[in-house]
């Protein structure tokens, strides 16, 4: 067994690891950015070594230094958690060389899954159902288009070395084959570096079941399956163990297949195999095909570690260490039901944008597992993936645990940045998630409604503005002598001002006129009520105020003064919606545009954004140019009216 271990990565995963590791005894190294200077997985670690620069390729991405820092703490093994360089074989050989032990599969097995085209031969080799397509060498359009033809439409075209949705376009006709091919190479060119693709067979009803494997280098094992179908542009939102509706007869055929894959490659450590379902007509024996394999530890094995009761970070690092298996097939078991819900900073109204912000407060509830690598007063980062945390429960059955979701969700606290907190509450309450009924096209079916910003509450915009007066903490702590007993304020969420006068009538009596309604807030005890319903908790900072009802509903405290001289420059100027780098930019000042015109791209947290021109009109300024960070607002191009020809 290790004594030390280094964690070559950051967030959650590298605290969740740590964790583990800890917990069995071993001391733990960690890796950090610029950015990262004071984040959890430093605090967490017994030791930690600066790598480089904020950006992934100047630190996370850099093996060499990584090794290095593992040599010069006498760690004897690296984990590599997931993302950044966990399936980089050359990184695996590099460790090797180095005379250190990779927590994780071998670089020959990361390498022969690394390609869907030749993973999917070698599966079907190996007696694993794949997909009807095309997986071949030939990457000429009329090829490609003849294979399409052949395999019949809607067909899926995918980079062959693509992930995260990047690389994939659905082609439901001939007649538009030929531009999503042109784009689907060139986001794969871009994102990649590799712009081969493949053509599959596109599955109507398409579920995604996965099963958790593990292998010790001759035999594996699989954990059961996990239903990731809950997915929005090919990114899984909600994940649960097991999969609804799963008869026993398929589970034992997935199960078999998933084993003879990861035995087919000599597999060693956690990994996922990934099965496209055909639900159109229930779970069937014959109705699933191998999608990929996931050499590494998945960011949703949270469900099945709570469903089997086994540690999988434990189990890599045993194995690792030169252990067998630590269990067989026979003694592996599902007990209950668990679900996972991935709580993101990004703006949903926005169209999911990502979000930055410092976090004023963060808290979960006690009943839940919440996996984070951020705490109160951490900010998110516009470097990395902008997940806050992932928040598990697990109960006896599916409805018992997807209640207990929906109620951790509501109890989760988050202030400083906007999130996906109100989205995930909607899917865990929506009535066709509730019966089982998923397949991967639910969240865009039912977008509209599901981000659908709820009806603000008379009584929590007066909660707000009692909490912004300063009153929140006492009775009546924000009014003096000297001043008047009626105050007026402005509160603002969105786009919406929200005027407010507070009328006090008493030691712990207030009344709060709003728009269209009034409030008496009562201090009863301790705590303060609004109409008679108790109030939620709150956090006021400098500047704004959240209150915790309704998954989080923020409002900033307006100066009625500066209101007007706060007015936007409209649409003369395209802002960055988001912190980010300038990819490129497409316009020169005196060029002229049409409304939709592409003027430049936005790179943030792993996206591109084009951002497009509102109106017509002729480009004034650009004053960004490429490869420029930019902060969210910061101006990036200036438009003005084009002059019109006199006579």
């Amino acid at each position: 067994m290790f004594d030390k271990i280094l964690i070559a990565n950051r967030g959650e995963i590298a605290c969740r690891v740590m964790e583990t590791a800890r917990a069995m005894g071993l001391r733990t190294v960690a890796v950090y950015s610029d950015a990262d200077r004071d984040a959890r997985h430093v605090a967490l670690a017994d030791e930690a070594v600066h790598i480089g620069g904020p950006a992934p390729a100047d630190s996370y991405l850099r093996g060499d230094t990584i090794i290095r820092a593992a040599l010069q703490t006498g760690a004897a093994a690296i984990h590599p958690g997931y993302g950044f360089l966990s399936e980089n074989p050359d990184f695996v050989d590099a460790i090797d060389a180095a005379g250190l032990t990779f927590i994780g599969p071998s670089a020959d097995a990361i390498r022969k899954m690394g390609l869907k085209d030749a993973a999917k031969a070698l599966m079907d080799k190996a007696g694993v159902p794949v997909v009807p397509g095309y997986h071949g060498a030939n990457q000429d359009p009329e090829h490609l288009s003849g294979a399409a033809d052949a395999i019949g439409y809607p067909v899926l075209i995918k980079a062959v070395a693509g992930g995260g949705g990047k690389g994939m376009r659905l082609v439901e006709r001939p007649a538009d084959f030929a531009d999503a091919l042109t784009s689907a190479m060139g986001e794969a060119r871009t994102a990649f570096g590799n712009p081969d693709v493949l053509i599959e067979k596109y599955i109507q009803q398409p579920r995604h079941i996965e099963v958790q494997v593990f292998g010790d280098g001759e035999r594996a094992v699989h954990l059961f399956e996990r239903d990731c179908s809950l997915q929005r542009r090919h990114q899984k939102v909600i994940e649960e163990a097991p999969a609804p509706g799963m008869t026993g007869e398929m589970r034992a055929a997935m199960g078999a297949a998933a084993v003879r894959a990861a035995e087919a490659i000599g597999y060693k450590g956690a990994g996922t195999v990934e099965f496209i379902v055909d639900g159109s007509d229930g779970l069937r024996a014959d109705g699933f095909w191998f999608m990929e394999m996931n050499t590494r530890l998945q960011v949703e094995h949270p469900v099945t570690e709570a469903i089997t009761g086994v540690d999988l970070v434990e189990w890599q690092i045993r194995v690792a260490s030169g252990e067998p298996l630590p269990a067989a097939q026979r003694d592996l078991a599902i007990t209950g039901h668990a679900f996972e819900a991935r709580l993101y900073a990004e703006d949903v109204p926005a169209g999911f944008l990502p979000a930055t912000g410092t976090l004023s407060h963060l808290a979960f509830p006690a009943d839940a597992r919440a996996d984070s690598g951020v705490r109160t007063g951490d900010a998110i980062s516009p470097f990395y993936d902008p997940m806050i945390a992932k928040l598990i429960v697990h109960g006896p059955t599916r409805a018992v645990a997807l209640r207990k979701l929906a109620r951790a969700l509501r109890g989760t606290r988050v202030a400083g940045t906007v999130t996906n907190l109100a989205f995930l509450g909607a899917l865990a309450d929506h009535a066709g998630f509730a019966t089982g009924e998923v397949d991967t096209g639910l969240i865009a079916r039912d977008l509209d409604a599901l981000t659908a910003q709820p009806a603000l509450r008379p009584e929590t915009v007066a909660q707000a503005a009692l909490e912004a007066a300063g009153i929140g903490a006492g009775p009546l702590t924000g009014f003096t002598l000297w001043q008047p007993l009626n105050r007026a304020l402005v509160l603002r969420q969105g786009e919406e001002d929200l005027p407010v006068t507070l009328r006090v009538q008493g030691p712990d009596r207030v009344e709060i006129v709003l728009s269209g309604a009034t409030v008496l807030a009562e201090r009863r005890g301790q705590a303060w009520v609004f109409d008679g319903k108790p109030a939620a908790t709150a956090q006021v900072e400098p500047g704004r105020v959240t209150v915790f009802a309704d998954y989080g509903r923020s409002f900033d405290i307006i100066d009625p003064l500066a209101r007007a001289a706060a007015a936007g420059m409209g649409d003369a100027v395209t802002l960055a919606p988001m912190p980010g780098r300038v990819v490129s930019v497409h316009v020169a000042a005196g060029q002229t545009v049409a409304a939709g015109d592409r003027l430049a791209v936005l790179e943030a947290m792993k996206m591109e954004h084009t951002m497009l021109a509102a109106r017509d009109g002729v480009i004034a300024e650009v004053l960004v140019g490429e490869g420029d960070q930019v902060e969210a607002g910061a101006p990036l191009i200036r438009l003005e009216d084009a002059m019109e020809e006199t006579a």
